[in-house]
């Protein structure tokens, strides 16, 4: 019997993740199918529930949801439950005490290492600049501190969200967080986690914030660079975009369902060459 996946997003009508998970499963051999689902801003339960019904057994979550999604949850992995975000839901059935319970995971932070590994980033010992303070980002904190960088700001346009959430992970490691205005030295990794390339706008940050041999990460990925990117390579940044995180992530939440690790790398290629054909 075929099991149903889906994403869940607004909007959602670009993403990659049922291609992605279609390589999966062929890979892997497993009997899914994988949609994408743009849910209501204001419903993203009512989303679910129907999902749900239909026969759903588990969702990636998306912009703008992830903190929708935590919400939902019945129980919680921990690295979830120190991101207060989730991007993976898995409905729990085996067992007599389950009865569709709901887990919550957040996948996102392997993506992002396990990609920064792929491009030999180096984390440990480095200067990171994370901006934004979103879903997206709390994701990604627990493991790029576990790394041991040497420092992490977090900036972002509304200081004290990025201050807050600097003191949510202050136990992990040297952290700190503020406004643009009180970003001050040169970085070895900048990881934009905010949707500004999205509307083709800049962060404000000065250019003189990279590194020699510095490298700047976008999140967000297409089949060009990102206004960040663009801008980041002419600063002399080594410029990565979030392709192989997206795929790294989804290859996390495939395993958490079907407990099958896929190769991401023949999936990797592939998405690279279907994004530079347009």
């Amino acid at each position: 019997m075929t099991d149903h996946y889906c994403v869940f997003g607004h909007p959602v009508n670009h993403s990659k993740s049922p291609m992605i998970h279609a390589a999966f499963a062929e890979q892997t051999g497993e009997d899914l199918e994988y949609s994408a689902i743009e849910a209501p801003l204001e419903d993203f339960a009512g989303a679910w529930k129907r999902f749900v019904a239909q026969g759903g057994k588990g969702a990636n979550v998306t912009v703008p949801f992830k903190e929708d999604a935590f919400r939902l949850c019945d129980s919680l992995s921990d690295r979830a439950r120190r991101a207060k975000a989730v991007n993976t839901l898995i409905l729990e059935t085996d067992g007599p005490t389950q009865n569709g319970r709901i887990r919550g995971d957040n996948t996102d932070g392997l993506g992002l290492t396990r990609d920064l590994a792929h491009h030999r980033v180096t984390v440990e010992g480095a200067r990171i600049l994370v901006l934004g303070a979103g879903g997206a980002v709390r994701g990604v904190l627990e493991p790029l501190l576990q790394a041991r960088p040497k420092a992490l700001f977090i900036a972002n346009r509304t200081p004290e969200k990025a201050v807050q959430l600097a003191e949510d992970f202050r136990d992990l490691g040297e952290i700190a967080g503020g406004g643009y205005a009180e970003v001050e030295g040169r970085f070895d990794l900048v990881i934009n986690g905010t949707s500004a390339s999205l509307g083709g706008t800049l962060p404000p940050l000065a250019e003189t914030v990279f590194a020699p041999g510095a490298t700047a990460y976008d999140m967000l990925y297409g089949a060009e660079p990102t206004v960040f990117l663009r801008w980041a390579a002419r600063q002399g940044a080594r410029p990565l975009d979030g392709l192989g995180m997206l795929v790294e992530q989804a290859a996390v939440s495939f395993q958490l369902w079907r407990g099958k690790r896929p190769d991401t790398q023949v999936v990797r290629e592939r998405l690279r060459q279907l994004l530079d054909e347009g």
